[in-house]
Parts: C-alpha cells; sequence; structure tokens
C-alpha cells in the first residue's frame, strides 16, 4: 500500500529488540516517530539512533514514542547497538523493529524499488494517536536526518491540533503564529481577545497560544 497524510496506518506485529512489538497496543494513546534504516551497521543510521536516544527525553516530553526499523534479524540489531553506545555515547533506549521478513516495510511502503529492493528507505513517519500519518520524510542514503526538525513539526502539529492556528516558515516554539484563514476576525476575537497584526485579510498573526509570557500569573 501506498501511505498517504492522513491516512491510517495499519496495525503490525513483529520482532523487535524488546521483543515481539504489536504496533497498535505498543503505541497506546501517544504519537509515534517511526524511522527505518536500510540495514544495520550502515554509518550515517548508526549516528541517527545514537542521536535520537540522547534525544529521547524531549520526544518523552511531548508524549512521543519512538520506534525505529532496519532488515535485520534481532540478534544483528543486538551487535549494532553495543556499537551505537560505544561510538555515539548513547545506549538504545527505544525498540528497534527487526523486519528481517520485509513485512512491515513493505505494508508502510519503506521499500523503493529504484533506489534497492531489497533494502528500505530512509523514512521518518510521525503518528498520531488516532494512527493518522501526520508527516512523511524521506531521506537520501549520504544525509543525516535532522531530528531538531522532527521535534519543531510535532510542535507545530500538536499547537495546531489545539487551537486554530498554523506555524509560518521556520517557526519555532514560543514565536509568533499565523490565525487560519477559515477563522472570520469576528470570531478570532473571540479566541484571541489581545488581538493580532493583520499583514493581510488572509495573513494575521498573534501571539503564540499558551506560550508562556502570556499566562497571567
Amino acid at each position: 500500500m501506498s501511505l498517504k497524510l492522513a491516512d491510517t496506518v495499519p496495525d503490525f506485529t513483529q520482532d523487535s529488540t524488546q521483543g515481539p512489538l504489536a504496533f497498535y497496543p505498543w503505541a497506546g494513546d501517544d504519537w509515534v516517530v517511526l524511522f527505518s534504516h536500510p540495514r544495520d551497521y550502515t554509518p550515517v543510521c548508526t549516528t541517527e539512533l545514537g542521536t535520537v536516544a540522547r534525544l529521547k527525553p524531549e520526544f518523552d516530553r511531548r508524549g512521543v514514542k519512538i520506534l525505529g526499523l532496519s532488515v535485520d534479524p534481532v540478534d544483528s540489531h543486538e551487535g549494532w547497538a553495543k556499537d551505537i553506545e560505544e561510538t555515539q555515547g548513547t545506549a538504545l533506549n527505544f525498540p528497534l523493529i527487526a523486519d528481517h521478513d520485509r513485512s512491515v516495510s513493505t505494508l508502510l511502503d519503506l521499500i523503493h524499488p529504484n533506489a534497492s529492493d531489497t533494502t528500505t528507505v530512509r523514512t521518518v513517519l510521525v503518528i498520531d494517536p488516532a494512527k493518522k500519518l501526520r508527516l512523511t520524510l524521506t531521506y537520501p542514503a549520504s544525509t543525516g536526518r535532522n531530528f531538531a526538525e522532527i521535534l519543531r513539526v510535532i510542535d507545530s502539529l500538536q499547537l495546531t491540533d489545539a487551537h486554530k492556528v498554523a506555524t509560518p516558515a521556520d517557526w519555532k516554539q514560543g514565536e509568533d503564529v499565523i490565525i487560519v484563514p477559515s477563522l472570520t476576525d469576528e470570531a478570532a476575537q473571540q479566541l484571541f481577545p489581545q488581538g493580532w497584526t493583520a499583514h493581510k485579510p488572509y495573513l494575521r498573526t498573534v501571539a503564540q497560544p499558551g506560550r508562556k509570557e502570556d499566562v497571567p500569573a
């Protein structure tokens, strides 16, 4: 199948470094970042797994579970995990799917035949608590992923799910946001009584809802 944004990500069960993993029960009501790797013992992916392990407290703080995937078996993953800890200074602290039969890779469309017909591409899937696909990014083999950007996107998704706003280019937590065009000025006044800046009728910026300095003491 070919997953598109807002599609429901299907359930699956597969081996992992933490034992058999049934995706829906494991994910529960949390957000999930699933990121795939072509194979074990690859240099770029080794640095990525170490980076995500160091960033795990940031994902935890946002209610996000992390799930890696590679097509090699569990015993290979366990050996690779030792290399990750040795070279990156951080032990693997989240499950790594052992997709030895490519069943999950095929289900989630992580094998792109023009790149390789046997190994997975380096894709990131951000999945919300309703199991809807909210973001997909696929990187070339030579370029390591930017996980600070993944966290930024999750901040945006969680904020815009809760409020009638969108986030502008290069937005970061705490910066001004955009009132969605579907909201009339009258309706916006109810939600944003502190007012906003109207650059154009369709472009209205406002302080980020819930920003700490905006909360009364």
